[in-house]
């Protein structure tokens, strides 16, 4: 595999957080690089199990792009900000399949998070961000545990149905990640980022 090749690959994988596929091809991540696994940070992670029953009956929602209409999230919940309570957003608990790690760490103006901006995959659009350190006092406040936030004037959302198809699905029944495939094609499967 040519350097191009492998330095290509490594910058792409790097901000996925896909740091076993890299191995997978035999290559090596760089000391000075740190890697996101694909699920986010897992002891950071909530499940269903473990969500505060407050967010219990929340509508779970799919998020699109406002731009270019494609698919970001079928895991979004309608949340406030912690650190700014008039700010409405979308969070969602897992990695978005629509969106891409953009630019370099910053810290918010709120609080001491450290937060990577995310843009959409179909127009490069900057959509939200990802909480990539939390603070202590954001962590200490009653959370969802979500780090995948979306701006509400950069997303639609419409709501999920249940597989039934016909109630709609609230977080109390949501399965885990892992379980809740979606069927769909993904447009941006067979597309090497």
């Amino acid at each position: 595999m040519s350097n191009y090749t492998q330095n290509y690959l490594r910058n792409s994988f790097e901000s996925t957080g896909i740091a076993q596929m890299m191995q997978q091809l035999g290559l090596r991540p760089e000391p000075n690089i740190q890697f996101t696994n694909s699920r986010g940070s897992t002891n950071r992670q909530s499940s269903n199990n473990n969500l505060h029953s407050q967010f219990h009956s929340k509508i779970v929602c799919q998020l699109y792009c406002k731009s270019c209409d494609i698919k970001l999230c079928r895991r979004g919940m309608k949340a406030i900000l912690l650190a700014d309570t008039k700010v409405e957003l979308y969070s969602t608990d897992t990695p978005p399949k629509g969106v891409q790690l953009v630019g370099q760490d910053y810290m918010t103006r709120n609080c001491h998070c450290c937060i990577r901006d995310v843009a959409c995959l179909g127009c490069g659009n900057v959509v939200g961000y990802h909480v990539t350190q939390p603070c202590p006092p954001c962590l200490e406040a009653c959370n969802n545990g979500h780090y995948w936030m979306f701006y509400t004037d950069q997303v639609d959302s419409c709501e999920r149905l249940d597989s039934t198809g016909k109630r709609i699905l609230l977080w109390a029944h949501l399965p885990r990640a892992e379980k809740d495939i979606d069927n769909e094609v993904d447009p941006f499967d067979m597309v090497c980022r």
